[in-house]
């Protein structure tokens, strides 16, 4: 699940699935990648040789692996409610978010929020905020193609009773850390500032 945007590390992630594929041709068949993108910006040209960029990755591997009763990347192009992307998430065994710098992503979060069923595996780029609070993802450089790579065999190959432990774990961490949580440390630290400010200011006139 993807704003179509150079930061989000999409063609990296296609290039990763199709490494897979190499490194593993037993998944031929048995895996399947949904990419829902949202379009971006389409008005500017970066964005839309983006998205040529995306959709020639995807017929690569698509032509490369595909039979004639499978596709290994469906690429469902256009914006997506949250309502319909919810049954998505809870569809999936495997989330994979691959941004090559981000701020929180959501995308992220809102996966681990929409398995109650404490199921499935995040697959999570380092260079995400969330990654500095979502530990029991399986996190990856978006740059290393082979570890990318290597991170969706072990996401699919993991252990029922290790992907329950995990997924527990993050929504655990989502629940105590909300935004409220959040909204309260934002004002607490804003107040902090505010304070060393005035006792510079009162300081400086004496």
């Amino acid at each position: 699940v993807d704003r179509i945007d150079y930061t989000k590390g999409i063609p990296e992630r296609f290039r990763a699935i199709e490494r897979f594929f190499e490194k593993h041709p037993e998944y031929l068949g048995r895996f399947t990648f949904v990419e829902l993108g949202a379009p971006s910006r389409i008005h500017i040209k970066k964005y839309r040789d983006l998205m040529t960029e995306i959709e020639e990755a995807v017929d690569k591997v698509n032509w490369r692996f595909r039979t004639k009763t499978w596709m290994p990347i469906v690429f469902l192009k256009a914006h997506h409610t949250h309502e319909a992307i919810r049954p998505w998430y809870q569809a999936a065994d495997v989330c994979m978010v691959t941004s090559l710098h981000d701020g929180m992503n959501l995308v992220a979060k809102e996966f681990v929020a929409a398995r109650d069923d404490e199921d499935g595996v995040l697959v999570l780029s380092q260079f995400t905020g969330a990654s500095r609070e979502l530990k029991d993802a399986v996190i990856v450089n978006p740059y290393d193609i082979e570890e990318m790579a290597d991170a969706i065999f072990l996401a699919i190959g993991m252990e029922p009773a290790e992907r329950s432990g995990r997924m527990r774990r993050m929504r655990a961490n989502i629940s105590e850390y909300n935004v409220f949580r959040w909204a309260g440390r934002m004002i607490t630290e804003l107040a902090r500032l505010r304070l060393a400010e005035s006792g510079a200011g009162s300081e400086s006139a004496t």
